[in-house]
């Protein structure tokens, strides 16, 4: 039976998983960047030789034979093994990963699971994410230039020590030789799991556009406004995709990029190549973690490039790159102008009246989410955006004030969030309950 299978719980133990993972990769690649914090066993002189020998052999060194480069490993071998060995192991902790990502995409496809983000939210999401999660491990890993000197020198340093090196050095080997171009060796897994992924993306389309719709659309519905009309003002603020109203934007961006990427076939679909264009006309780059971004048109130019009969999805990138640099610095300032007013509002009225706090919540919500949206956002172009005819969009003298009144409405839930509790309890029984036994019987 599928739900013996216990998927869901596997996704969240998988993405916890891969967090972890990926913050190690992103670890190691910054040490090995930073020339304070490198291992000295790769910024040695007498190390230069070894490290040179490695990179050029690898994956197929010989540590046996009389190799004059490598008597600099076999003079401090302990020293090597002991600085090497905690790369390695997280080397090795991908390898896991990557094994268990498998298994768990392929049982999901055996079980025809169903994902529709509107639907069972938690489910689709933490597929989505486990895909993306899995993704940034690769990419990551792919981005650190050093990964072949220290694996090479551990088992070099091990083989030397014990007889014989270690019995993962050949799968770590042929991993790093697989990910040499690394999207293309992506598309190729994921090419069956096609289907899971292209249902999973297209029921976005039912939250995505809305949530990417601009400030004038915002202004002209009085989005986030508690006076537009007082009639309704006690009426609770609800929808049936309140999940995914808080979800941040650039999650379901990310999503579709990287699933566009992965089963680019998907775009023969119309909705598909919408969505897919909706999100490479709003930014440039998506967060993989922490400062490590994706450059989005550029990856998926290169990707698409190679393949034959794409010329018009080039076209497409194209068009959508120069639309992000023409547009996207004005669209999106004067979304967080439209906040900053928004946010004022609405933190002054629930200020004076806590008690709407309760039906309102939603709102609330809503905006904080739409707040933390437009930051992040500046944040992840404003240093990285290539010159533009306006800078001035990217630099945000007012940004404090909208940073202000989302700590204060942020302060306001928590003051009150006995408010909102007693509030939604009473609606449970006084309404959801009651609701939920007419359409039973």
């Amino acid at each position: 039976m599928d739900y013996q299978q216990k998927l869901a719980e596997r996704l969240v133990l998988l993405n916890e998983r891969g967090s972890g993972v990926l913050v190690r990769m992103n670890h190691i690649k910054k040490t090995c960047a930073d020339p304070r914090l490198r291992p000295s066993v790769l910024t040695e002189k007498t190390m230069e030789a070894a490290v040179k020998h490695i990179n050029k052999k690898f994956p197929n060194i010989d540590f046996r034979g009389s190799v004059q480069s490598l008597t600099s490993i076999q003079r401090q071998k302990s020293e090597v093994l002991s600085a090497t060995a905690v790369f390695y192991d997280s080397f090795l902790d991908v390898i896991e990963f990557r094994d268990h990502v498998y298994e768990l995409l392929n049982t999901i496809d055996a079980c025809q699971c169903y994902f529709d983000i509107t639907v069972n939210f938690d489910f689709t999401k933490n597929y989505l994410d486990l895909i993306v999660s899995y993704v940034s491990v690769i990419v990551t890993l792919c981005r650190l230039d050093d990964k072949k000197a220290l694996v090479g020198m551990f088992n070099c340093a091990r083989e030397m020590t014990s007889g014989s090196g270690d019995p993962s050095y050949p799968r770590l080997a042929q991993m790093f030789m697989e990910y040499e171009n690394p999207w293309k060796k992506l598309t190729e897994e994921f090419g069956p799991h096609t289907k899971s992924v292209s249902s999973a993306l297209a029921s976005l389309a039912a939250v995505y556009p809305r949530r990417s719709l601009s400030a004038e659309h915002w202004r002209n519905a009085q989005l986030l406004s508690l006076l537009n009309n007082s009639a309704s003002m006690m009426d609770p603020t609800c929808c049936d995709t309140m999940a995914c109203e808080y979800l941040p934007l650039e999650v379901m961006e990310r999503w579709i990029v990287v699933g566009s990427l992965l089963c680019h076939s998907s775009l023969n679909s119309h909705d598909a190549l919408g969505l897919w264009k909706m999100s490479l006309r709003s930014s440039l780059f998506v967060t993989l973690t922490r400062d490590e971004v994706l450059n989005v048109h550029k990856v998926t130019e290169e990707l698409f490039d190679s393949i034959k009969g794409y010329n018009k999805r080039v076209a497409d990138i194209r068009e959508c790159r120069d639309h992000v640099l023409l547009h996207s610095g004005a669209a999106h300032r004067e979304k967080r102008h439209f906040l900053r007013a928004a946010l004022k509002e609405l933190y002054h009225v629930l200020e004076d009246q806590p008690g709407l706090l309760g039906p309102k919540a939603l709102l609330v919500f809503m905006a904080l989410s739409f707040s933390r949206d437009e930051v992040l956002w500046l944040v992840r172009h404003s240093d990285s955006m290539p010159k533009t005819k306006t800078p001035e969009d990217f630099v945000d003298t007012q940004m404090a004030e909208l940073l202000y009144y989302f700590l204060k409405l942020r302060e306001l839930m928590v003051k009150y969030s006995s408010v909102v509790q007693r509030y939604h309890v009473q609606y449970l029984s006084q309404f959801d309950a009651l609701l939920l036994n007419d359409t039973v019987q």
